[in-house]
């Protein structure tokens, strides 16, 4: 059982360790990307996007810029910078009874972040296959 979520994801985005994150994720975690229309089922193919995720976005100008959470829920605003773009967007995670993180779904802004992370997103997804 998992005692604190958030402080063991903030813990995944700064140390990028794959197994700490998979052993977050339940076995039936959701993943809501903000280019894929469709929701992507399962702990490997969420923990699939999180950890592409964390090299294409997650460079050294990543920050969390607020954060509001409940008890088993939490949404966390971000900011970042790729290739000069700056980029806003939130993270909304939502977990279980045991911490495990059973939905995260990202959002992105502007239009031209969405398009740039799409493309770098897609290129790291292909070399994963």
């Amino acid at each position: 059982m998992i005692k604190d979520t958030l402080a063991a994801w903030h813990d995944c985005v700064e140390t990028k360790n794959a197994e700490k994150l998979h052993a977050l994720l339940h076995e039936e975690a959701v993943f809501h990307s903000p280019v894929v229309h469709t929701p992507q089922q399962g702990r490997e193919v969420t923990h699939k996007y999180l950890m592409s995720a964390f090299k294409v976005l997650n460079g050294d100008e990543f920050t969390y810029v607020r954060e509001i959470a409940g008890a088993r829920e939490a949404m966390l605003e971000f900011t970042t910078t790729l290739d000069g773009i700056l980029i806003n967007g939130v993270d909304i995670i939502r977990w279980g009874e045991d911490g495990r993180i059973i939905d995260f779904k990202v959002m992105i802004r502007p239009l031209k972040a969405i398009n740039l992370v799409h493309q770098k997103m897609a290129a790291m997804l292909a070399k994963q296959r």
